[in-house]
Formats: C-alpha cells, sequence, structure tokens
C-alpha cells in the first residue's frame, strides 16, 4: 500500500486539570479537586524511519488498564459532554484526594490505548520492517487510540493467516496476564489459583486455559447467573459472593483444590481478607496438630485490579504466614526474561481463536467511545461490558 506522508491520524487522549476545590458531603474538599477531559485531536504520522512500520489501526480493546489513564479516577456519574457528533468532548471532576495520584501529569494530553492491531501500510527498510508490510499484526505499543499507530517493528506480532484484527485485538494484555498468573503461580511453587471477577474476559480466559492444562482454579463472581456461566463453561469450582453460603463454599472449595495463591481484580472492601482466612481455614483443618499460630502454610494474595476503589480490610484470622502485594504483568514479564516472554507470545498467537478468544458487546468508533452513554457503561467494568474501537468507523 502505498500512503502520502504525513499521514493524518485521529487520536483519543485524556487531559487532567486543575479546576479549584470541590464541593463533597462534608463541605469543601481539602486541597484543589480537578477533572479529566477526553477528546480527539489531529496529529500528524510521520514516514516510518529503517526499522518502523505504520500500522492502520482497525481495532483495539476497552480494557479495565486502560480506564486509570483515560479516566484518572474521575467521577463518571457525574460526566458531561459537550463538543461535537464527530468531535466529542467528555468531562468528569476529579476529588481533590484522588487528584495526588494523578498529580504528575496535569496539563499533559495523553494518548490512550495499550492493544490493538490493524494492518501495516508502510515499512522501514530494514528486513524486519519490509517484512510486515501489507500483514494483520497485533502491537502492544500504547496510544493504540488511534487511526495510524508508527511502531517498532519489533512490537509488532504478526497474526496467523486468516485471523482478523478483530480477532487479534486483545492478544497481549488479557493474555499475557493469564499466562503471567501462571508464571507466577510456578515460580513461587503454588499449584492451584483462586480468582476474582471471574466471569469478566480475562476470568473466562483463565478458566478456559486452567482447564487447557489441569490447573485446579476456584472462581470467585457476584452473581449466580455468572456461576452458570462459568459452569457451562467447564469450571468446577465457583462460589458467589452473593450466596449466604459463600464463606463455607469457599472454604470447600480450596480444601479441595489446596489453592493458596490468589489474583484479586477487586482490591477494596474485605474479599482479599476472606480469601485468606478460607485458606487458613482449610490447611488447619489438614494439620496433625494444633498450634496456636495457625498453620505455616504461605498463602498469598495479589491485587492487580481495582473494581472496588476503597481500603483492602484485613481482618487477621489467617495465622502469621500470609502475604497481600500488588501484581502488574509489565514487572513480571520482565522478570521471566525474553525466552519466557517470546514462549507465551507464541502460545497466545496459536490459540487466538480458541484458548485466548475474546468476544465484544459493542464496537463504536473513536467519536462513539466518548459518547456519555458508552463511557458510563464501560466505565463500571461489568460483566458484559466489553468495548472494542473501531478507529475508521464514521
Amino acid at each position: 500500500m502505498n500512503e502520502t506522508f504525513p499521514i493524518k491520524s485521529l487520536q483519543l487522549s485524556s487531559l487532567v486539570e486543575p479546576v479549584g476545590p470541590l464541593d463533597g458531603p462534608g463541605g469543601p474538599a481539602e486541597g484543589p479537586g480537578g477533572r479529566v477531559v477526553m477528546f480527539l485531536e489531529e496529529v500528524e504520522v510521520a514516514p516510518p524511519g529503517d526499522d518502523e512500520v505504520i500500522v492502520r489501526v482497525e481495532a483495539a480493546p476497552i480494557n479495565p488498564s486502560d480506564l486509570g489513564l483515560a479516566l484518572a479516577g474521575a467521577d463518571i456519574s457525574a460526566a458531561v459532554s459537550e463538543g461535537t457528533p464527530i468531535r466529542p468532548v467528555l468531562s468528569a471532576p476529579i476529588a481533590a484526594a484522588a487528584m495526588r495520584s494523578v498529580g504528575g501529569r496535569l496539563g499533559m494530553a495523553l494518548p490512550v490505548g495499550n492493544e490493538g492491531a490493524g494492518t501495516v501500510v508502510a515499512a522501514g527498510s530494514s528486513d524486519a520492517a519490509h517484512a510486515l508490510l501489507n500483514k494483520t499484526v497485533a502491537v502492544a505499543g500504547g496510544a493504540m487510540y488511534t487511526q495510524y499507530r508508527r511502531v517498532k517493528a519489533s512490537a509488532c506480532a504478526e497474526l496467523p493467516e486468516g485471523t482478523s484484527a478483530v480477532e487479534g485485538a486483545s492478544s497481549f494484555v488479557n493474555p499475557m496476564t493469564v499466562l503471567g498468573m501462571l508464571e507466577t503461580m510456578r515460580m513461587e511453587g503454588h499449584t492451584a489459583i483462586v480468582h476474582t471477577a471471574a466471569a469478566s474476559n480475562l476470568g473466562q480466559m483463565l478458566n478456559r486455559v486452567c482447564i487447557d492444562e489441569g490447573i485446579p482454579l476456584v472462581n470467585v463472581v457476584r452473581r449466580p447467573e455468572q456461576q452458570d456461566l462459568l459452569r457451562d463453561a467447564g469450571a468446577r469450582y465457583v462460589c458467589s459472593t452473593a450466596s449466604d453460603t459463600f464463606t463455607a463454599d469457599l472454604t470447600e472449595a480450596i480444601s479441595a483444590t489446596s489453592a493458596t495463591l490468589a489474583f484479586d481484580a477487586v482490591g477494596g472492601g474485605r474479599l482479599a481478607g476472606q480469601i485468606l482466612a478460607a485458606m487458613e481455614a482449610a490447611a488447619v483443618a489438614k494439620m496433625p496438630a494444633y498450634s496456636r499460630y495457625g498453620s505455616d502454610t504461605h498463602k498469598q494474595v495479589y491485587i492487580y485490579g481495582s473494581l472496588d476503589r476503597g481500603p483492602t480490610e484485613l481482618h487477621r484470622s489467617f495465622g502469621m504466614s500470609w502475604g497481600v502485594g500488588g501484581w502488574l504483568l509489565t514487572p513480571l514479564l520482565a522478570k521471566v526474561g525474553p525466552a519466557t516472554v517470546e514462549a507465551m507470545r507464541r502460545k497466545v498467537t496459536s490459540n487466538l481463536k480458541t484458548l485466548f478468544a475474546s468476544s465484544y458487546t459493542r464496537e463504536v468508533s473513536l467519536a462513539g467511545a466518548l459518547s456519555l452513554e458508552a463511557v458510563k457503561d464501560y466505565a463500571r467494568q461489568g460483566t458484559g461490558s466489553k468495548y472494542l474501537i473501531r478507529p475508521h468507523l464514521a
């Protein structure tokens, strides 16, 4: 394909700016409040360098990991829409307390979108770049909510023949997170996993991979219908926090699987502590003798999401051998090294239509992604609200 440079590209960006104290139930918040502004801007894409390619972005998912940058912790229930139908501008207030975490980006318009897929329409002179010309590729290069993206050839993964950009759009964040969780399990000597918010796209993917690899998995969901969804997909252990018997169900499932590792997408509230307590109860029941210090089985919960932004509550009833920490994919990939990362990528690419398939509830244009209705829907991060941006839709 021949392109005339510079290419003009529409790009979705997010800006945080101070607006003064915000009034709340207790009066004005201490310190300045702010707001996030999301908008579309036209940028110019220069010709590719020797080791670069230009990707015509055809599909890019909205993942929870994108929302932290895009929404900046704003109160989306108070969002307002301005601008025009083809160039919408959406803004929402940020409380003073939340401004502390985004103070480093004040006044900077940051492009959004961790990953996506599309067609390489121009390539540099290197063999690696030229080999990708006219190929459909997946890219995890950031700033992917755009029509055209210039990236290093090494940032592209060529999709198998017959695989569309839509099928390859979510080939990095969720699949690599799933495989990263399994790598963490193996490195730390665990043999089974507990996973919360398990009916999500990522959770369903983890369930499929664990079934495929014979890894016991305890799925924790929030609603009874989500239990049915996972059981229909072959899950053996599914516990609902809405059930009156949740604690007993969770303890029984953990006892059956001997799970001592959990990945928690919720973050706030009591759930992490409840999982540790259930792990301890299961371990104590198998102890040959009583110990006032509880079991010596190490129990680990990693928080990797923030569906609940409130404090993480730990009511200590799980002995003295336990840990709670944060987990992020990028440091894990750096720890395991290039060879393991490449093997993970190959596994994802060869199973994109099966184990690592993603489904979407709605496809939107770049302008559609900034509609008030869409933002309020995908910002709630609920099961069944997975959005895909198609940057070239009118």
